[in-house]
């Protein structure tokens, strides 16, 4: 009879591994601050929305909504008030690393968010 017990020692130590990898990568968050009423907020929900959840970036950086008007929630440490809507406020273990503000159209919003995402990397790597 063989003995599976070396493959699935193999096996523990493999996926002991993948977990301490993931948990060296730091948790995002994509954070939209926006208020009723909101042109732009509207345009980017019918622009955006529908797809982020779908994207690469959605995966690195899920999105979080707050209203511009409410309490900013204690788990989130903001650099400073947001005062456009919308603003896009990249956070790290729940802390501001980089902002948007304003929705500047499908053609630019992507490659910015990208930008945002890739200096935050780019640091985690160091």
């Amino acid at each position: 009879m063989i003995s599976l017990r070396p493959a699935l020692f193999a096996l523990g130590l493999l996926c002991g591994q993948v977990a301490a990898a993931q948990d060296a990568v730091p948790q995002m968050e994509l954070v939209m601050i926006e208020q009723p009423g909101c042109q732009w907020c509207a345009r980017w929900n019918a622009e955006i929305a529908p797809i982020y959840p779908k994207t690469p970036e959605a995966a690195r950086a899920p999105l979080r909504r707050i209203d511009l008007h409410a309490p900013v929630p204690d788990d989130l440490t903001l650099a400073r008030p947001a005062v456009f809507t919308p603003t896009f406020v990249l956070v790290v273990e729940g802390t501001e690393v980089d902002r948007m503000e304003g929705y500047p159209g499908p053609d630019f919003f992507w490659p910015l968010l990208d930008e945002m995402l890739a200096k935050v990397e780019s640091v985690g790597d160091n």
